[in-house]
């Protein structure tokens, strides 16, 4: 039973920093325009859309996928913000207004089916940093420090605009 509560715990301070980060990430999308949104400032490959789209779609991969269940976003979202990918056009407000959303409903229920014990098997992942994910719980950590490096870059490109 202890364990059961340091665990519950655990994850219920996972989830308070995820939130920190995703409101963060709303912040920048509603104080700023869909061009500046857009703008991909010299010297940079990507631009302040482009990383709140990415932190979405690698939580639900690292979290989710790997866990062998079906993810809260399109397969079109996945191909257009996944590792390796770069802005391929202007994004529409409307796309804006469903990464707001996504920010927070992707959260919600990831929490919710945290609480609800969902994770029962993972495909142990290394991530590009030498780190191994070996369970849903770490992933949802190594999420959290994935949207503290977008942070930054996100904070550096903002200087540019």
């Amino acid at each position: 039973m202890i364990l059961f509560y340091y665990n519950h715990k655990a994850m219920e301070y996972t989830f308070r920093i995820n939130t920190l980060s995703r409101n963060v990430f709303l912040k920048y999308l509603e104080g700023h325009s869909l061009d500046e949104l857009n703008k991909i400032p010299e010297g940079f490959s990507n631009n302040l859309i482009w990383n709140i789209g990415h932190v979405i779609v690698v939580q639900q991969m690292l979290v989710y996928k790997l866990s062998g269940l079906p993810m809260m976003i399109s397969d079109d979202m996945v191909t257009k913000y996944m590792k390796g990918t770069k802005p391929d056009g202007n994004v529409t407000q409307e796309e804006v207004e469903e990464l707001k959303i996504l920010l927070f409903t992707t959260l919600e229920k990831t929490q919710k089916d945290f609480q609800d014990s969902i994770f029962k098997e993972y495909k142990e992942f290394t991530t590009s940093a030498g780190y191994t994910v070996t369970n849903a719980h770490d992933a949802m950590e190594f999420s959290n420090y994935h949207e503290g490096l977008h942070t930054g870059v996100v904070m550096q490109i903002k200087k540019f605009l």
